[in-house]
């Protein structure tokens, strides 16, 4: 399972660069071939055990957009360890694409134990799928919830991160993720894939944008 995340990279990339970056047709192909070149090099160099790449408002089967959010939230906490009984039926809504029914049983969650942080973070991706992709004030507050309850933790950043790619706000992931990189411990297992993500993000901006500005 640990691989449809890195699939869906692709996919919303491809996605970003079209519709919300408007890289023009004739670069569609050449594009899409890098992009594939690129996921073929994570593949032999990354880590696919970590978290998905983020979700696109393009139209996506709710089902399979529920499990892949699952499963990227679930690797970045221990596999031993499982979630809370109200995260779990939560999850289990998520992944029939019912956000509003598994905002609600995170709710409960949160409020009998607000030390949880994975809870929060699922409630905040909960709130942002049932807005259509929307970083709504309740999911920015349940965002920084789970990043103050586990500050060592960067799930929290990097969701929010996703969360401003899908609102259209590439330049605020870029400034999460560049953030997250600089802080992560030279030892993190998610150094490396946050850094490959981080640089596919600049790859496309720089397409979009045109040639690179050499700095003085």
């Amino acid at each position: 399972m640990s691989w449809l995340p890195i699939l869906l990279l692709a996919v919303l990339t491809f996605s970003l660069a079209v519709f919300v970056l408007k890289l023009p047709r004739t670069l569609w192909t050449l594009f899409g071939s890098a992009l594939l070149f690129g996921l073929a090099g994570y593949a032999l160099q990354g880590k696919p055990g970590m978290a998905g790449a983020p979700a696109d408002p393009v139209a996506q089967d709710g089902d399979v957009t529920g499990e892949l959010l699952v499963t990227a939230r679930r690797e970045f906490y221990p596999s031993g360890a499982m979630p809370s009984r109200f995260v779990v039926t939560a999850d289990a809504f998520t992944r029939r694409g019912q956000h509003e029914q598994a905002a609600n049983f995170l709710r409960n969650a949160v409020e009998e134990n607000p030390n949880d942080s994975e809870a929060w973070l699922a409630l905040a991706n909960a709130l942002v799928e049932h807005a259509d992709g929307q970083l709504t004030a309740a999911a920015l507050y349940a965002f920084s919830q789970a990043e103050k309850v586990d500050p060592s933790n960067p799930a929290p950043t990097y969701f929010l991160g996703m969360a401003f790619l899908r609102a259209g706000e590439p330049d605020k992931t870029l400034a999460l993720w560049r953030e997250l990189l600089e802080q992560a411990p030279k030892d993190a297992e998610w150094r490396a894939p946050l850094a490959t993500r981080l640089e596919r993000l600049e790859a496309i901006l720089g397409i979009a944008a045109g040639p690179p500005q050499v700095e003085d």
